[in-house]
């Protein structure tokens, strides 16, 4: 145990491979984001919008399980065994949506690829925690997600120009069987579990344990409700995204290399923007980090209503990409910040099943309001409900620490802001003293 050290620079070889890891964990789901709605009208003619977006219902609600037992589970088998586990169901996805003639066969592949998610996705984002600590704990997580959603970004754009190029399928989904495979042989061959670490932290963390994990993380505490409830916004709008803004696009007239484009930038701008909101999240407030970057996307939704030219769109999928940005690793670093150490896989669990149910959610609401009253509609509800999800951080979370807000780093003299860093140090410099 004595030879076991946490930190970023003490674990950098197993933390830049999670990081690698995760890069294909992200690339699977970016096989989809671009061209399966497309396919489901092209070549299966399906119209209604809750038939189309049937697959992301089936992913969000197989992925969240998937989560919340992954986190209950990682304790007693071990987090690359998990890791490992999830990387053999992603094996038959590719090969499903190449070779499928009728909508179940897509849905299967959809089931087997949230096992996977929910797997290799909470794996890695439970042991690049365990590595850290407390210190780089929200850079930690903005180099994990930026490194998933990254590759959501670069795999939407690649299978789009591919199949603008050479059509809908199979060419696009020869880069899945790429990425499973480089997935499974990297995880079981080099990456080393992380348990050693968590009995390191263990011994020197001062949180309590919570008295009904479940509960306190779904409701009761204030801090880890708040984020509960806006994680799984989140992924209503992303999901209404994934699924809808194809179609939106399609339906302005934009050609399949333009929605392309666009589908792309909004996870590039997510992905790419969490090397800096990560950090962020270890300076800030995470309560100022998580109101802010809920409504920034919420505006951004509502002003989808009005745009019409391709700049619009960027623009907008930007902004929205930032906002999630903003929140994506500060989610993470909050639930982790909240916990002790042998609580943390259970309560990262709990947080993923509400948050990742929100795709199903998500699905579900906008296909049913998109059936009956339009697109445009659906975009409405989902920015409302974005918007009051912020106005529920603000009013109900509390900063853990004495670190700035974004308005009063921003606003404040700069010996204000010097002091509120000075306060942060000194805060962080007990936390990892064990005062």
């Amino acid at each position: 145990m004595n030879n076991i050290k946490l930190g970023l620079k003490e674990n950098l070889n197993q933390f830049i491979l999670l990081v690698v890891v995760n890069a294909f964990v992200g690339g699977m789901v970016g096989l989809e984001r671009s061209i399966l709605p497309n396919i489901a009208e092209a070549e299966f003619h399906i119209a209604a919008k809750t038939a189309i977006l049937s697959f992301i219902i089936v992913f969000g609600i197989v992925k969240a399980l998937t989560n919340y037992f992954t986190g209950a589970l990682a304790n007693k088998f071990g987090r690359k065994n998990l890791l490992v586990t999830g990387w053999l169901f992603a094996i038959p996805v590719p090969f499903l949506l190449m070779i499928a003639d009728n909508w179940n066969w897509i849905i299967a592949a959809n089931i087997l690829l949230g096992i996977n998610q929910g797997l290799t996705w909470s794996s890695t984002v439970v042991m690049k925690i365990d590595l850290v600590g407390e210190r780089d704990r929200g850079f930690a997580m903005g180099l994990n997600e930026f490194a998933g959603y990254l590759a959501v970004a670069v795999v939407a754009f690649a299978t789009g120009m591919v199949a603008s190029e050479f059509g809908l399928r199979p060419y696009p989904f020869y880069i899945g069987i790429v990425l499973s495979i480089a997935g499974l042989l990297s995880s079981w061959l080099l990456v080393k579990d992380t348990k050693r670490h968590v009995a390191k932290e263990a011994g020197t963390s001062n949180i309590s344990k919570l008295k009904n994990v479940f509960w306190d993380t779904t409701l009761f505490d204030r801090n880890l409700g708040s984020v509960t409830q806006a994680g799984l916004i989140n992924n209503l709008n992303d999901g209404m995204t994934w699924g809808l803004l194809p179609i939106l696009l399609a339906e302005k007239n934009f050609e399949l290399s333009e929605i392309a484009i666009i589908t792309a930038v909004y996870p590039a701008v997510w992905g790419i923007g969490q090397l800096f909101t990560g950090k962020m999240s270890d300076i800030f407030c995470k309560k100022s980090m998580l109101f802010w970057g809920m409504f920034m996307q919420g505006i951004a939704l509502l002003a989808m209503i009005f745009a019409s030219t391709f700049s619009h769109f960027i623009i907008l999928a930007s902004i929205l990409g930032w906002g999630t940005a903003m929140v994506y690793p500060t989610f993470l670093a909050t639930v982790a910040e909240n916990t002790n150490p042998h609580d943390r896989p259970k309560s990262l669990g709990v947080f993923r099943l509400w948050r990742d149910l929100g795709y199903a959610i998500g699905a579900i609401l906008t296909g049913i309001i998109a059936d009956a009253f339009g697109i445009n509609a659906s975009v409405i509800v989902i920015g409302v409900l974005t918007v009051a999800s912020s106005l529920v951080i603000e009013n109900r979370m509390r900063c853990k620490t004495s670190s700035p807000k974004l308005t009063d780093w921003i606003f404040k003299r700069p010996k204000q802001n010097k002091q509120h860093e000075n306060n942060y140090n000194s805060c962080r410099t007990k936390a990892v003293a064990g005062g």
